[in-house]
């Protein structure tokens, strides 16, 4: 079954600052698929063929195309960077000074995307975390 096709044999020319879009992507859903998609489309204003294009993009280039996704997990990681690392000397009975909190919130700031990226290596191979 052919997935792409070209609708016309006609050279590439520019459309508003792009190439045309002459190749077509086809998928089969049943009708109470469609009517999802239908109604998300409508209920968000977007075409539904513009939407389905977006998708597969954003799908095909991965991470790069989800600009909120990477520093949402960073936050994420920062805030169990800045947990772990207060409440286990507070669980003990130990006092964290001001000075104390200020260096950690540093230590998170500096060291939250790397966390967030070997978050997302382990799940990439799989691996879970051991306590």
């Amino acid at each position: 079954m052919t997935l792409l096709s070209t609708e016309s044999g006609q050279p590439h020319r520019k459309v508003r600052g792009r190439a045309k879009r002459n190749m077509t992507l086809n998928t089969k859903l049943t009708e109470l698929e469609f009517a999802e998609v239908e109604r998300f489309c409508e209920s968000h204003s977007v075409a539904f063929s513009e939407w389905v294009r977006e998708v597969v993009l954003r799908e095909v280039r991965g991470s790069e195309d989800r600009p909120g996704s990477v520093p949402i997990l960073g936050e994420i990681a920062g805030l169990r960077l800045l947990l772990i690392n207060t409440m286990e000397p507070l669980l003990r009975g130990d006092k964290m000074t001001p000075e104390q909190f200020k260096e950690m919130l540093r230590y998170v700031k500096t060291n939250k995307r790397r966390a967030a990226a070997d978050m997302l290596a382990s799940y990439a191979e799989g691996t879970t975390e051991q306590l």
